[in-house]
C-alpha cells in the first residue's frame, strides 16, 4: 500500500445487499435498445414501458481496451486498472439530495445485482452476467423530459448547444445555473465534467432559446488518489493535475477544475465576482448539515460504516470554505476571458472607464437592410483590471464591428479576432505612456482598420489569424 495507496479498495471488497435486476418486471419492462461506446464500462441504453430512456452500466471498470496494444499486456495495464480503485463505486448515490437542495438537476441512480444467466438485456447480457450495474435515466430528446424540468422543450447534448450558440445570439446559456453546478461539482470533488458529461434542458423564452445545463456520470465523486507514493507524484501540478482527492479541505482549485476548462471558458464568460460570491453563499444556506446527513446515507450501510463519517464530516467543511473556492474559481476564469459572437453580424464596444474598470457590450446588427433588432446588449461585463490580463474576441462568421474607446493610465489587454467575413475594427483608446493594448489578428484583405495610439495591427495571410475551437477538439 506504501507505493500504490489503499484508496477505495475496502468499499471495493465490502459485500452489500442491492436488488436483483429483473428486467421483465422493472419499471413495467425494459427493453433493451442498443450498447453503449464506452470502453472501460459495458453500458446500455434500455427503454421502460413508458417508453422513457435509461442508461445501464456495469459499475466496474476495465481499462483494456482504451490502452494501446503495445501496453495491454504490460505493467501499465495493472497500473490503471489499479486506479480504478480511486473511484468509490457508490458515490454517485449520495448525489441527489445534495443536487435537490442545490438547486442542480440530477438523475436518479439506483444500483442492481444481475444474475448469472440473465438473459433479458440483449447484447449486453452476457456481460452484464453476474456483475453490480448501475441504472439512471437518460437525459436526451424531448421524449426523456419529465416534470422537473418545467416547460423545457427538448434535452440536447453540448456539440448542439454550442453550434447553436455559435450561430445565432438568440441562443444563450444560462452561465448563471451553469455556475451553480460547477459549485456543486467542485463541492463533491467531481473533477471530471468535460463537454461529454452534461446534457442541456431547452426553453423557449419570448423569441429566443436559453440552455440550463443537467450534469450527468458521477463516476469521479469523492476521488481518493494520492495517499501511495506512486499516485501521489503522478498527480504533482506537474504531472496529471486533475487527479485531485477528496479531503474537508480544497487543495487544488485549479487542478479540479482542468478537464472542464474547454467549456468552462465559453459557458461562464459573464459571470462576475459578486454573482460568484452569491451563488456560493446560496449553496452554503441550501446544503444544512442535515441534507448531508441525509445524502451520504444513500450509501449501503456497510459502505456508510466505512466511509460515511468521513465524506459528511469532509462535505460540511467544504460547504464552509465554498466562497474561498468560488473566488478562486472566478479568479482562474476571469484571468483570460473568452468573449465570442456568432456567425450573425455584430457590434463589439469595449469602453475603458477608468484604470481599473472596462465594460464590454456585445450587440445584433442588422443581417439585412431594414431589419430590426434587440437593441440592448445580449452579452455584458464589467471586468477589474485587478483580476484580467487579457479579453479575447471572437467575432466568427458575418460582418462585425469591433470599437474601443476611453482615455485610461492603465488597461486591460484586447486581442481581436475578426472572422472569415469582412470586418471593422475602430480603435480610439489611449493607455498612457504609448502602452498598446489592443492588438487586432485578421487576415490583410477585406477588412477595415482605424488605428489608435493604443493599436497593433498584426493582420497576416491565413485563416489561422482568426480561427477559434468551437468544439473542444
Amino acid at each position: 500500500m506504501l507505493f500504490f495507496g489503499k484508496h477505495y479498495r475496502e468499499v471495493w471488497a465490502t459485500p452489500v445487499q442491492v436488488p436483483v435486476l429483473n428486467p421483465t418486471t422493472e419499471m413495467g419492462g425494459l427493453k433493451f435498445e442498443k450498447r453503449g461506446g464506452g470502453f472501460q464500462t459495458t453500458s446500455a441504453t434500455v427503454e421502460s414501458q413508458e417508453g422513457r430512456e435509461y442508461a445501464l452500466r456495469t459499475l466496474d471498470k476495465d481499462p483494456y481496451r482504451t490502452l494501446p496494444k503495445v501496453l495491454r499486456h504490460t505493467f501499465v495495464l495493472t497500473l490503471v486498472r489499479d486506479a480504478t480503485s480511486a473511484a468509490n463505486p457508490y458515490a454517485a448515490l449520495t448525489v441527489p439530495p445534495l443536487a435537490q437542495a442545490a438547486g442542480v438537476p440530477h438523475t436518479h441512480p439506483r444500483i442492481f445485482y444481475v444474475r448469472p444467466g440473465e438473459t433479458g438485456l440483449g447484447a449486453v447480457s452476457e456481460d452484464m452476467q453476474g456483475k453490480l450495474v448501475m441504472l439512471e435515466e437518460k437525459f436526451d430528446g424531448a421524449e426523456n423530459l419529465t416534470p422537473a424540468f418545467g416547460n423545457a422543450v427538448d434535452l440536447a447534448d453540448t456539440d448542439d448547444v454550442l453550434a447553436e450558440r455559435y450561430a445565432s445570439p438568440t441562443h444563450q446559456i444560462d452561465q448563471l445555473a451553469f455556475a451553480r453546478a460547477r459549485l456543486l461539482d467542485i463541492l463533491i470533488g467531481d473533477w471530471d465534467r468535460h463537454e461529454g458529461q452534461w446534457q442541456w434542458a431547452v426553453y423557449a423564452q419570448n423569441g429566443r432559446t436559453l440552455y440550463r445545463p443537467v450534469p450527468k456520470d458521477r463516476d469521479q465523486v469523492y476521488f481518493r488518489f494520492d495517499d501511495g507514493l506512486i499516485p501521489w507524484l503522478m498527480s504533482r501540478k506537474w504531472a496529471v493535475r486533475k487527479f485531485r482527492t477528496f479531503r474537508p479541505r480544497y487543495e487544488d482549485i485549479p487542478g479540479t477544475v482542468r478537464n472542464a476548462h474547454f467549456l468552462d471558458t465559453r459557458a461562464l464568460p459573464e459571470v462576475t465576482a459578486a454573482q460568484f460570491q452569491q451563488l456560493a453563499t446560496d449553496l452554503q444556506r441550501r446544503l444544512t448539515d442535515s441534507v448531508i446527513a441525509v445524502a451520504v446515507r444513500q450509501l449501503p450501510p456497510p459502505i456508510y460504516k466505512l466511509e460515511g463519517e468521513y465524506i459528511a464530516k469532509s462535505l460540511r467543511a467544504r460547504r464552509d470554505a465554498l466562497p474561498k473556492a468560488a473566488q478562486e474559481f472566478y479568479q482562474l476564469l476571469a484571468e483570460h476571458v473568452e468573449v465570442a459572437g456568432t456567425d450573425e453580424n455584430e457590434r463589439f464596444v469595449t469602453e475603458r472607464l477608468s484604470d481599473s474598470t472596462t465594460r464590454v457590450s456585445v450587440y445584433r446588427l442588422p443581417e439585412k437592410k431594414g431589419q430590426t433588432v434587440d437593441p440592448r446588449p445580449f452579452y455584458q461585463r464589467t471586468f477589474r483590471t485587478q483580476d484580467t490580463k487579457t479579453i479575447t474576441f471572437y467575432g466568427l462568421r458575418g460582418e462585425d464591428e469591433f470599437v474601443v474607446q476611453g482615455n485610461v493610465n492603465k488597461g486591460i489587454r484586447l486581442n481581436i479576432h475578426g472572422g472569415p467575413n469582412e470586418d471593422m475594427v475602430v480603435d480610439s483608446s489611449q493607455v498612457a505612456g504609448g502602452k498598446r493594448r489592443t492588438f487586432y489578428y485578421d487576415t490583410k484583405t477585406g477588412n477595415e482598420l482605424t488605428e489608435g495610439p493604443s493599436t497593433v495591427d498584426r493582420r497576416r495571410r491565413g485563416v489561422a489569424a482568426h480561427a477559434y475551437d468551437r468544439e473542444g477538439y
